[in-house]
């Protein structure tokens, strides 16, 4: 019980480093003049039904994780288990997730957005790590949904991950299809010289 506090405990810290690190640069970006919510033009290329999913799925995870919270008897029934080590190194990969999420969006500055939109006068980033990989918020979003699953040893983080994952498989293709849209041949080059997720061998 009390290991099971611990990794409570490091389950809520994490979250909250992750929460602060978004809300700086979200806020960082509105002070400069751009906007956060989606325009209707990054609503269809994400498409109404993924978009209205992602709008209904936030609320569900919020009520989720105060169920987590107060150790909810439904949602502790989905606990399994894992040794410790492996919990730790959920942990480890969380903090490491959140610090490339915070290097990411210091490199993208005030072209960060969280929906599918340009910025006017938009450019391609290529430094930092977007030097070697196309897609480095969604790697690290993707690994600190993992650390959150290891963390909490419960098979409703494990689902959100997975199906995390799957949603930025989706959201991928058509981001660079709207880059390709606006830069052309200048992110066909640089697709071919980077990885889409990993760094490119």
């Amino acid at each position: 019980m009390a290991a099971n506090n611990t990794f409570r405990i490091a389950f809520f810290i994490l979250l909250a480093l992750m929460l602060i690190v978004r809300m700086y640069f979200n806020v960082r970006v509105h002070q400069q003049g751009e906007r956060i919510m989606p325009d209707r033009l990054a609503i269809q290329r994400e498409g109404v039904g993924v978009f209205a999913f992602r709008f209904i799925g936030s609320f569900a995870l919020i009520a989720v994780l105060v169920l987590y919270a107060i150790r909810h008897p439904w949602l502790a029934a989905l606990d399994f288990p894992l040794p410790a080590w492996l919990r730790w190194l959920g942990a480890c990969i969380g903090l490491l997730s959140i610090a490339l999420t915070a290097w990411v969006e210091l490199e993208l500055g005030r072209q960060f957005s969280p929906q599918l939109q340009l910025r006017n006068e938009h450019r391609i980033v290529t430094s930092g790590p977007y030097a070697r990989m196309r897609h480095p918020l969604y790697t690290a979003l993707n690994g600190f949904g993992l650390s959150l699953a290891l963390v909490s040893g419960n098979w409703f983080f494990l689902g959100f991950f997975f199906l995390m994952l799957v949603g930025l498989l989706v959201r991928v293709p058509r981001e660079e299809q709207m880059l390709l849209d606006q830069f052309g041949e200048a992110y066909q080059i640089y697709m071919h010289s980077t990885g889409r997720f990993f760094p490119k061998m």
